[in-house]
């Protein structure tokens, strides 16, 4: 399955920025506290988001802040920046029994259903944006 820790991580990474970037800088290692994760891995994770044109990240100990309206930034973003493009969600076992009907048959069964289950995985993550989760995050704050 493609869908890793990644894409929560980042999403968690993000609004920490949202969160706490008025008040002080918003560095790897502040992140990591909250993830509960790796600096660098919350580096890595803060060079792809830059990449996308997320957020910028200030060398050394300047700390990272979110360049577009939170509002224009959707899950679908995210994942993008983040997860591999040339993977499928779904994985598939390679050498089914093809002396099997099952087995013969299982992708000219499964295949379509997957694909309109990430397609609409997909549309409900454009749905969904940072500044909506940034307000069910402010409750807990």
């Amino acid at each position: 399955m493609r869908i890793t820790s990644r894409f929560t991580i980042a999403i968690h990474t993000m609004l920490v920025i949202a969160c706490f970037s008025d008040e002080r800088k918003v560095t790897s290692k502040f992140i990591a506290g909250s993830t509960n994760s790796n600096p660098v891995v919350i580096r890595r994770l803060l060079g792809q988001l830059k990449e996308a044109g997320l957020v910028e990240v200030k060398k050394g100990v300047g700390g990272a802040s979110i360049i577009k309206p939170l509002r224009d930034i959707t899950l679908q973003d995210i994942f993008d920046a983040v997860e591999p493009a040339d993977e499928k969600i779904f994985g598939f076992h390679d050498n089914p029994n093809c002396d099997c009907p099952v087995g013969k048959n299982i992708h000219t069964i499964l295949d379509g259903h997957l694909l309109d289950i990430e397609q609409a995985m997909y549309n409900k993550m454009r749905q969904i944006n940072l500044q909506e989760l940034l307000e069910e995050t402010k409750p807990y704050m």
